[in-house]
């Protein structure tokens, strides 16, 4: 984005997805007492949020990402509101509180694919990027892990649909290769 100043290839939905994902993680590992979740989710939750900034910087229709922000926050608060005000019991909260968090790791993982027509009309993978698709691959077979170790189906079952979205995108990259030259796309990443 700061390189072409331009936000035209880059989708907003991830970034806010993946940030109020972070800020869920980050509250199911502080109810749960997990170092792990909470370090992990705090920086993420950090950088989410500065590169929402720098879109909304370059964006030219602020209003509408504006807008989009606003509401999944209120999202989020509302859901801070009852898991902390309204659900007294820990247990009760933690598997709520897991299932919401589940929700919105499931709904970041398949954010990306909102491009996915246009990729099969074009016949064309422009749209997505190869490094992010390495990165999510990557990190929900990490989670998957992680979660199978600690015998939570929270943190396990919903990161196997980041695995499954990453084959499909690396699939996309095979079946319609970016025309541009691989060393000078290095390069600038």
């Amino acid at each position: 984005m700061r390189m072409t100043r331009s936000v035209d290839s880059v989708q907003f939905l991830p970034f806010l997805t993946t940030d109020v994902n972070n800020l869920s993680w980050l509250s199911y590992g502080v109810l749960k007492g997990d170092s792990t979740l909470i370090v992990v989710n705090t920086v993420g939750a950090v950088l989410q949020t500065l590169y929402i900034l720098v879109y909304l910087h370059y964006c030219p229709r602020k209003h509408a990402v504006l807008l989009q922000t606003t509401a999944l926050l209120g999202v989020l608060l509302l859901g801070y509101g009852y898991f902390w005000l309204l659900v007294p019991d820990l247990e009760a909260r933690l598997q709520q509180l897991g299932l919401f968090c589940s929700v919105f790791t499931i709904s970041m993982y398949l954010s990306p694919l909102t491009d996915l027509a246009k990729v099969i009309q074009t016949k064309s993978t422009h749209r997505l990027s190869f490094s992010l698709t390495i990165a999510t691959l990557l990190t929900s077979a990490s989670w998957t892990l992680y979660g199978f170790r600690l015998r939570d189906p929270y943190i396990m079952v919903p990161n196997v649909p980041g695995i499954l979205t990453s084959f499909i995108r690396l699939w996309l990259f095979w079946k319609f290769p970016q025309e541009q030259d691989r060393n000078y796309r290095v390069l600038q990443t």
